[in-house]
């Protein structure tokens, strides 16, 4: 993309305003318009929570609302019976809106598929009673390894209905992966796909997972969905095609009553540095938090909205705000299965103008690639029906915000920059959209309910302003319930340092003079130069807001004199070359934004990043590539290559 000094000049302009105000268009319609929610919270928290959770439909009231006797073991609705499926999907059928659309899917090919409640009801139906057949009842782990695809909605949905935890693999995962999951939660069927595709290619998704899953004598159980037609073996027994189950069960499955701790689901951490961590969330809190939290930090209207997280099912963010916030509200969403390049890197535009979407939700990454692809790419839709922005995953530096919000949203929709963790399974910290002003960088304020304190290592809380750790002070209904059979590592891993009720969120922040909370990044990505801690978010926020550059990464690298040193990847606009002159440019340009401290002692140029499918750059492999130690998996990445070329590109360098 050639430099556009136009689109620079009017971004730089943006820039120089730290605060920006909600249009005033949006505020009068907003759902909520003032700070009363927090002040009603903050009075009685768990009353105030008492309150959302009753807009759920529950079977059997709950006889405690939160009991701690047990913390940082806490229970929610103690006693309470309700359904996630029923709440999902029975209880908006039978108020008449069976025919509304639960998705508009968008194959990577094109091919579109309208989904209503009323249809995903009767396939879930059908597929709780296909999972029944073969035994699978309250209790017993489902895996589901699906591509973005209805099929894998329906699959979570029944397992809810059943009282069956599911543990959905991410699609982007090797089979070593799905078999290391299934493993460790011992499950009793894996639900997957005669193969994935992914920007014009096929891959034999059943045929790679049979590989690895020989030695699993407790899966019983592998039920095949056929999505792009490739030939897969079938095992007499255990294998069976989706369609045929389901076109031979019961076409009525009642919801299961259970009770409100019941587990919903366990989510598998990457488990970078150590195994993954399976994260457990249970029924009825984890609903109230992300029914709330979808309808109004979104400022949901369900019968005029339509809503387009582009996040994968396999994250957290897909599981709370791609299906059980998005179909608790009755909601309408967009669901893609392809890349945000495939067919053309005006995709995610083209189907914003197609399917109408009012509400976006993205990531910071995905963004800043869009914003190297070039303006001309979105400005060729019409994204009129545009409202509400919001961005999820990562800190977003100020330039991609205002990027964001001047070419995606034309400056009339306000962007809610939230902030939160799979641990915590629901939007913490943000800023609702119709009753607090933005600041660029900055998350926002605790949502009501919840409350944050920025700590020193001592568990003491540190003046505004001042870095430190970032923790939540109290439990709140959609918390995780323990890491599966690990309950020390749960404890030790999120409760030892300060004791319950301070969760450890293991997050850098900082608070500013006006209690908005700044998220810096995981506490180790925190560079101690000489003694200076500095963030890489904050670091690479300065890179990147030089005109030249498209995209960064930083990293800590190890250095005799100074304990670490900032290496710094990062990735040109358009056809640019990197060369000492620019690499002077810009360790000056750092200079003058941070400090002298915060230069790059070391710039390399890439032509683009390792990062996961989902958007997320991998840090963990280009500190390995630095320091020459051996990579660890790439099979996750978008393009394992890239790896490969950075590193060739620095041996060069070495020579």
């Amino acid at each position: 993309m050639a430099d556009d000094p136009v689109l620079e000049h009017e971004l730089e302009a943006l820039l120089e305003r730290e605060w920006f105000d909600v249009p005033e268009e949006f505020r009068e319609r907003a759902l909520i318009s003032d700070l009363s929610e927090h002040e009603r919270a903050a009075h009685d928290p768990v009353g105030w929570w008492e309150e959302q959770a009753s807009a759920l439909d529950w079977f059997e009231p709950w006889q405690h609302a939160l009991e701690d006797e047990d913390a940082p073991f806490y229970r929610w609705f103690a006693g309470g019976r309700l359904n996630v499926s029923h709440n999902c999907l029975d209880r908006h059928v039978q108020a008449g809106l069976g025919e509304r659309v639960a998705f508009h899917w968008h194959g990577e090919e094109g091919e579109q598929r309208r989904i209503t409640y009323a249809q995903l009801l009767a396939d879930v139906q059908r597929c709780a009673n296909a999972l029944k057949a073969r035994g699978i009842g309250p209790g017993d782990v489902v895996g589901i390894y699906l591509p973005m695809i209805p099929e894998v909605v329906v699959a979570m949905l029944a397992c809810a209905r059943i009282g069956a935890p599911h543990n959905v693999v991410f699609g982007g995962f090797s089979a070593e992966s799905v078999h290391e999951r299934m493993a460790f939660s011992n499950a009793s069927c894996l639900i997957t796909s005669d193969g994935g595709r992914r920007k014009g290619r096929t891959v034999a998704v059943k045929a790679e997972v049979d590989r690895t899953m020989d030695d699993l004598t407790h899966l019983e159980t592998i039920l095949v969905v056929r999505h792009t037609g490739v030939d897969c073996p079938m095992r007499d027994g255990r294998d069976l095609w989706w369609d045929e189950a389901l076109a031979a069960a019961d076409p009525e499955c009642p919801a299961e009553s259970l009770d409100s701790e019941h587990p919903l689901f366990i989510l598998y951490s990457s488990g970078s540095t150590a195994k993954p961590k399976g994260i457990q969330h249970t029924t009825g809190g984890y609903l109230t938090g992300v029914t709330w939290t979808f309808r109004n930090v979104f400022d949901l209207r369900a019968d005029e909205d339509v809503f387009w997280c582009t996040a994968d099912v396999g994250w957290i963010t897909g599981h709370s705000y791609i299906v059980y916030g998005a179909l608790a509200n009755a909601a309408t969403s967009v669901m893609f299965e392809g890349a945000p390049d495939y067919p053309h890197k005006g995709i995610w535009w083209e189907l914003c103008e197609r399917y109408g979407v009012t509400i976006l939700y993205t990531a910071p990454t995905a963004i800043r690639t869009c914003m190297k692809w070039g303006v001309e790419h979105v400005r060729g839709f019409d994204r009129s029906a545009l409202r509400l922005l919001g961005t999820v995953g990562e800190p977003i530096n100020p330039k991609a915000w205002a990027w964001y919000w001047h070419v995606v949203g034309e400056g009339r929709c306000p962007v809610v920059d939230t902030w939160w963790q799979t641990e915590t399974a629901q939007i913490m910290i943000t800023t609702l959209p119709g009753a607090q002003r933005m600041k660029p960088g900055a998350a926002g304020t605790p949502l009501p309910g919840i409350a944050a304190k920025v700590v020193d290592g001592e568990g003491r809380e540190v003046q505004r302003d001042v870095q430190g750790l970032l923790t939540l002070r109290q439990p709140w209904p959609g918390m995780l319930r323990g890491l599966y059979r690990e309950p020390d590592r749960y404890l030790s891993g999120y409760w030892e340092r300060f004791g319950a009720p301070n969760y450890f969120v293991g997050d850098a922040a900082r608070e500013d003079r006006d209690g908005y909370f700044w998220v810096i990044g995981r506490v180790d990505d925190v560079i101690n130069v000489s003694g200076h801690r500095m963030s890489t978010a904050e670091v690479e926020s300065a890179i990147v807001s030089h005109p030249k550059v498209a995209e960064a990464a930083v990293i800590g690298q190890s250095d005799e004199d100074t304990g670490q040193a900032i290496c710094a990847f990062v990735t040109l606009r358009g056809e640019l070359d990197g060369d000492d002159s620019l690499t002077d440019e810009i360790r000056e340009h750092v200079g003058q934004r941070i400090g002298k401290l915060a230069r790059p002692r070391r710039v390399i140029w890439t032509g683009d990043l390792p990062k996961t499918r989902s958007g997320k750059i991998m840090r963990r492999l280009l500190k390995d590539i630095a320091e020459g130690r051996q990579l660890g998996d790439v099979t996750t990445l978008r393009d394992p290559g890239v790896v490969h070329e950075i590193a060739a590109s620095m041996g060069d360098e070495d020579e």
